[in-house]
């Protein structure tokens, strides 16, 4: 083994010349080129032959242009190859989108959207191949549907990736943009997005300009850079955005030749690995100039990778103005990337020139050269990571001056967000880190008082219930069988109050026979831990049914029920009692089952609130239902009981199907749903305990002009709400109107004070109770604390959820009940802030959490 040295961070005496890097052309923003052809989108699911024919038919400097008028154009295709001197314009509102048809990208193989051991068996979605002076210009958005489920198969291109990661092997997915033998291309101002792998790649090209471009992919998806030169020349990146899933930028050098003369200024990096030189260095990188960069949360900073299986040398390289935050190794140069690489290939570093970088956070520094032999050569001026030194520094010669501990920088005001805009998703995806916070066993260990929770783990899969476990009945219920009372019964209340008196320590099962049953189901606390559970072939064959609905008066409630209740158990009888002297029930008194009872279990059976189910549930003012109405009506209400378990069950609604409720505000029981169907049309899953939903599947159903999947008003401080894992979220076939996955219910509210309303002398202000009569009110802790959270992961979105905006507002801006979506901690600080509400004076806070705590998210979710 070759011994190392740690060479101590100091001023070498050593030969150093100053670096000249940067494109040699001299680059200005370039100009849009006229249009040839307008094409409108014409609702064709293929648009490949009409675009490419444009493409084919325009004459040199002219662009073929996709029309954003009047109203938000989708275009969709499948490969394209731009001629030379010929163009492509996306106009603002257009957007082209690629073909999730693997088929269309396959090079002959058969093997796009396969993994196996070679990868590169699809065609990219745009080629740009022996041109010159061609572009894609305009303010619109290329999407390449990386999270996609890809036609015919069950996986999104970024699943396949991690599949391929998982299984040592190499994915097959298409590329987005492909340059190739080229000269003086040009990208402006076009969105990228949601490539299934790189953005941008360009080998071979001499003369590239990317300005003022935006590339916007999840940190999440594998392999998603996004723009690699490759033995390429005269490359200018500038004014750009880019955030991704590898690295934002990578400098290459392969076996077709250097890569020289690089201009990186002017650009904005968030998630993704950072400003990357490799790792194919063979072909040799110089003349390489980074200046005013800002990287914000990227995994690295300013790196420079290779090994000995594809090392090079990389020289005249010049880092300058840069400024970092939240970057676990702001500067990372190894020479060693692969650790089990073999070669002869050595890597050489030499000419490295940093002057003012600075890290605003603590961070790691890697500088590892090869041996003595082939040292790392760098020049430092004006270079700081705040925090306690974290170094590993080995066969480096560094000159210049040692790296300060403490911020020189004046970065304040570089991090800017990202600009979002309204062709970019709003869509905040989880890191692989934050991801692991929602897992299955993490979510469902956590009980009781916010803050300060029990630690109790639970693991429902392990239950003989998920397992398919036979269970001996203590009690049947069969409404063609002769009745007892003691062990066999007509209905699922009389045995269910049976099981209450029983009063037993164990607990206790009861068989429900196959068929329809046309009750109430009320479970108290009191009880044993209760199963109910089905024999039939499946969830649907018996049902457990009601037609309860909000607006009910307590004297028809009690027409209807009364008889019912007239001989359960105490227990059973004090629920109802709760309900039936109401002068409306409320959502609240319209559960087909509700269930108090600690351990509750059900599998195999359907709950239905058959209200509207018969006409359906449209809106009022549509045809056909012109005089129908609907109100909320609830199938299951899990009411303070934890551990609630549901195997293989079905509820079936429409408006507030599924009710989760924690015991008392700032305090959290656990529901767990595993292989069910739950549907519905508006916030039809609701409440704020925290319930994990797996394997199931989530329907929205469509006579409602606008839909809201779930509405949570988890407490500020509960560390979980609603989360779905490997869940459907499924459509009956209607398209029509806006489906989103959430808003968060504003809970108890009676004003807003997150926007005016257009009434003279309007005021909503922070106060001790809900209230408001026109035109002033107040709004109370207990609603400003109730966020509402949820989280979608490894999850399947249909077609019907709007795809930038998945999580709404709760209701319109202008109304009195609005509030805008909260992603995290720093909106729930920064909205209080901005409605003229003191955190830390009225709410009595002291800090926002660092860092933010997640309200919504995704990850790994792909699109259908």
């Amino acid at each position: 083994m070759t011994a190392r040295r740690l060479v101590p961070l100091a001023l070498f005496v050593a030969f150093w010349a100053p670096a000249h890097a940067q494109d040699s052309r001299k680059v200005t923003e370039p100009v849009a080129p006229p249009s040839c052809t307008v094409l409108t989108a014409g609702g064709a699911v293929d648009d490949t032959a009409r675009i490419q024919s444009a493409i084919d038919q325009c004459p040199a400097g002219r662009a073929v242009r996709l029309s954003g008028s009047n109203e938000k154009q989708r275009f969709v295709a499948g490969p394209l190859a731009l001629r030379s001197g010929v163009s492509l314009l996306v106009d603002t509102g257009a957007t082209l989108q690629a073909s999730s048809n693997p088929k269309l990208y396959d090079r002959g193989a058969g093997t796009c959207g396969t993994i196996d051991n070679q990868g590169r068996g699809c065609k990219p979605f745009i080629t740009i191949d022996n041109a010159k002076g061609s572009g894609i210009y305009g303010e619109g958005v290329i999407d390449g549907q990386g999270g996609h489920v890809v036609d015919g198969g069950t996986e999104s291109w970024w699943q396949l990736a991690r599949r391929a990661q998982k299984e040592d092997a190499r994915q097959n997915v298409p590329r987005l943009i492909e340059v190739t033998n080229a000269q003086n291309i040009t990208l402006h101002k076009i969105t990228l997005r949601n490539s299934p792998n790189f953005h941008v790649t360009l080998n071979k090209v001499d003369g590239f300009t990317a300005w003022g471009m935006r590339i916007d992919t999840p940190a999440t998806a594998r392999n998603t850079d996004g723009i690699d030169p490759i033995s390429s020349r005269n490359v200018t990146i500038a004014y750009s955005h880019i955030r991704t899933g590898d690295d934002n930028v990578a400098v290459k050098a392969g076996n077709n030749g250097p890569t020289e003369n690089i201009s990186i200024v002017h650009n904005r990096f968030y998630s993704g690995h950072g400003m990357s030189i490799g790792s194919e260095t063979n072909g040799g990188v110089r003349n390489v100039l980074v200046d005013d960069l800002s990287m914000d949360g990227t995994t690295s900073g300013l790196r420079i990778k290779s090994d000995v299986s594809r090392g090079g040398v990389v020289d005249r390289v010049s880092y300058r103005n840069v400024c970092l935050r939240d970057v676990k190794t702001p500067i990372d140069i190894s020479t060693r990337y692969a650790r089990d690489a073999q070669g002869t290939q050595v890597p050489v570093f030499t000419n490295i020139d940093f002057d003012d970088v600075h890290s605003v956070s603590p961070g790691r520094v890697v500088v590892q050269g090869y041996d003595e032999q082939h040292p790392v050569l760098a020049h430092l001026r004006d270079v700081s990571i705040t925090g306690k030194a974290d170094r590993k520094i080995e066969f480096a010669r560094l000159t210049g001056d040692a790296i300060s501990s403490s911020d020189t920088s004046n970065c304040a005001s570089r991090f800017v967000p990202f600009p979002e805009s309204a062709a970019v998703s709003t869509r905040p995806q989880l890191t692989q880190d934050q991801a692991r916070q929602f897992s299955y066993g993490e979510v469902l260990k956590y009980v009781g008082v916010a803050g300060k929770e029990t630690v109790d783990p639970w693991d429902p899969l392990n239950d003989p219930l998920a397992k398919g476990a036979v269970f001996t009945p203590d009690y049947i219920v069969d409404k063609a069988a002769k009745a007892d009372g003691v062990r066999t019964f007509n209905t699922v209340q009389e045995a269910v109050s049976r099981a209450v008196l029983d009063s037993a320590s164990k607990r206790l099962y009861i068989l429900l026979k196959p068929g329809v049953y046309p009750e109430l189901v009320y479970v108290p606390a009191s009880a044993a831990p209760i199963t109910l559970y089905g024999e039939g072939k499946d969830a649907a064959a018996t049902r457990i049914t009601a037609r309860l609905e909000a607006s009910m008066t307590g004297a028809a409630y009690d027409a209807v029920a009364g008889p019912q209740f007239a001989r359960a158990a105490p227990a059973v009888q004090a629920m109802y009692a709760t309900i039936k002297d109401r002068a409306q029930i409320g959502t609240f008194g319209t559960q087909t089952v509700w269930t108090q009872n600690n351990g509750f279990q059900a599998r195999n059976l359907t709950f239905e609130n058959g209200y509207n189910k018969d006409t359906g549930n449209a809106r009022a003012e549509e045809l056909p239902n012109i005089n129908n109405v609907h109100h909320q009506a609830l199938a299951l209400s899990v009411d303070s009981a934890d551990k609630a378990q549901f195997e293989n069950i079905r509820l079936i609604g429409f408006q507030d199907t599924l009710y989760l409720k924690s015991p008392q505000i700032g305090s959290t029981v656990r529901s767990f749903f595993n292989k069910s169907y739950i549907e519905g049309d508006v916030d039809f899953i609701f409440g704020d305990s925290t319930a994990y939903f797996y394997q199931t599947e989530i329907r929205t159903l469509g006579d409602r002009g606008v839909s809201y999947t779930a509405a949570p008003n988890t407490y500020l401080k509960t560390k979980y709400g609603f989360v779905f894992d490997n869940c459907r979220f499924t459509h009956e076939g209607k398209k029509t109107g806006d489906f989103y996955l959430l808003r968060q219910w504003f809970a108890s509210s009676r004003c807003t004070p997150y926007a005016p309303l257009a009434l003279d002398g309007y005021s909503c202000t922070y106060g001790p109770v809900n209230v408001y009569k026109a035109p002033t009110g107040t709004v109370a802790r207990v609603s400003l604390e109730a966020v509402g959270k949820m989280v979608v992961l490894n999850s399947r979105i249909g077609a019907h959820i709007n795809r930038q905006h998945p999580w709404a507002d709760w209701n319109k801006k202008g109304t009195i009940s609005f509030r805008p979506a909260q992603y995290n901690s720093d909106d729930h600080w920064n909205n209080l802030i901005k409605a003229g509400i003191d955190p830390v004076k009225d709410l009595g806070y002291s800090t926002p959490p660092s860092p933010p705590e997640v309200f919504l998210g995704e990850f790994n979710n792909s699109d259908e």
